[in-house]
């Protein structure tokens, strides 16, 4: 698949699952109130998830937002495994190995910013 193509679509998946923590709908508050998670780190995520899908819009940007996003969805992989929850587990791996497949596919940008703001040392 073209990496532009799965940025659009991760940042869909990211937009969609940010902006429905950060309206507080009532399946994210069960969820985050069933695994025994504070409302405050609902937010969070979902911040965090908006953010990365609008670094996914971002070609420069692109890799490294899906590297991140992949490195939150191993929480969520860990979450759904710990509570049981085989369905989420199947869908959060799938969007993490999407995810990484994307930051893999663009590792010369990570890179070039690695070599741009002189962490290479």
């Amino acid at each position: 698949m073209n990496a532009r193509i799965s940025s659009y679509i991760l940042a869909l998946i990211f937009f969609a699952s940010g902006g429905a923590k950060l309206l507080s709908l009532p399946f994210e508050v069960d969820a985050f109130l069933r695994w025994g998670y504070p409302r405050e780190f609902m937010y969070f995520t979902g911040i965090v998830e908006i953010i990365g899908a609008f670094g996914l819009l971002i070609p420069r940007l692109s890799s490294l937002s899906s590297l991140c996003l992949g490195g939150l969805m191993l929480g969520a992989i860990g979450t759904h495994l710990v509570h049981n929850e085989w369905l989420m587990l199947a869908v959060a791996s799938f969007i993490a190995v999407a995810a990484f497949w994307r930051a893999w596919s663009g590792r010369e940008e990570i890179n070039q910013l690695i070599k741009v703001f002189g962490l290479n040392k």
